[in-house]
């Protein structure tokens, strides 16, 4: 056999593994990938190289082997924008979409719900027991620690986040969520101080978020939120102290039991509307923006007093007869 006819016998054989490989590299593109489950987690940590990505896959047996991901890759010129994190790979997509998934950066998010209502450190303590936020506790800081990494030194945290559920990946800081919550409630107030009602005896945007803070906290009842804010607004025109019960809690502290006596109606504390005329001079909880639209656009009556029914919702009363029969039938039983 001459040299000539075994140099076009290997280029033959070489031209035929070329095309089973070219053939069984199109076959792994469009392969869904193999998962004994209908999906998994997929971990890229930081500085991971595409190598030992496709090695990491190889291993747990998602794709056959590293190769045609590497090779799949650079074809696409994506090898080196792939991003860490954690992904969520289905046993529906192919290499290509895993690809794509991990270029994109579509990486697992894991919610967290401030709840309306929350105070500022119940919020704070969420954030530290949920088990997927990284970086240092924040409940051992001081809220004027807390205030000043957010960029806000010396103000008050109390209701300045919006209550609502936030979705992060793993690793996200405390301060980062409630760096966006705090952003979230800028917008809202904002948005709902622009389209308020007209002569209303709140003078900033600030002073609504006080007022909403104490309406989010006397009513979970959605349809009562402008009545009971309607209560308050005739009550602030005319002069007359809130005396409302959540203000006396909150100021109360870690001193409130579950019952409020009488001697605590008369404590002299800056949060006792009791004592105080005007609104307390902070939030008491975090309000959502029902409960703010509410405050801004409070309802019309002449109602100054309500009492609890007893069944999450009031009774309103015009006078103070009126409110006095109101007690006697659902606080005393009489």
């Amino acid at each position: 056999m001459t040299l000539l006819r075994i140099l076009l016998i290997l280029l033959i054989a070489l031209g035929v593994l070329g095309a089973g490989l070219w053939v069984d590299y199109q076959r792994f593109e469009t392969t869904p990938i193999a998962l004994d489950r209908e999906s998994v987690v997929f971990d890229i940590p930081a500085g991971s190289s595409l190598g030992q990505i496709a090695e990491r896959l190889t291993e747990r047996g998602i794709i056959p082997h590293p190769y045609y991901f590497i090779a799949l890759a650079y074809r696409r010129g994506d090898q080196t924008r792939i991003k860490a994190g954690e992904y969520t790979l289905t046993a529906a997509m192919t290499p290509v979409e895993v690809l794509d998934h991990v270029v994109r950066g579509k990486v697992v998010q894991y919610p967290i719900t401030l709840v309306n209502g929350w105070t500022f450190r119940r919020a704070v303590e969420a954030i530290d027991a949920h088990p997927h936020f990284g970086g240092e506790g924040l409940a051992a800081l001081s809220d004027a620690e807390l205030m000043a990494r957010l960029g806000h030194p010396g103000e008050h945290p109390e209701g300045r986040f919006f209550p609502d559920t936030y979705a992060f990946p793993r690793g996200t800081t405390g301060i980062d969520v409630l760096r966006r919550a705090m952003q979230r409630m800028k917008l809202v107030l904002a948005e709902e101080w622009a389209g308020r009602a007209e002569n209303l005896p709140v003078e900033t945007p600030y002073e609504a978020l006080i007022l909403a803070s104490i309406v989010e906290k006397e009513t979970a009842a959605i349809h009562e939120r402008a009545k009971i804010a309607g209560v308050f607004v005739r009550r602030l025109r005319m002069g007359m102290r809130l005396q409302t019960d959540p203000t006396v809690i909150y100021g109360m502290g870690e001193r409130y039991e579950g019952d409020i006596r009488r001697s605590d109606l008369r404590e002299a504390t800056a949060y006792n509307t009791y004592v105080i005329d005007g609104l307390p001079p902070t939030p008491i909880s975090l309000p959502g923006r029902g409960t703010i639209h509410a405050v801004l656009h409070p309802a019309d009556g002449d109602a100054l007093f309500f009492v609890s029914k007893g069944d999450g919702t009031h009774k309103f009363s015009a006078t103070y007869a009126e409110h006095k029969r109101a007690v006697r039938r659902y606080i005393l039983g009489k």
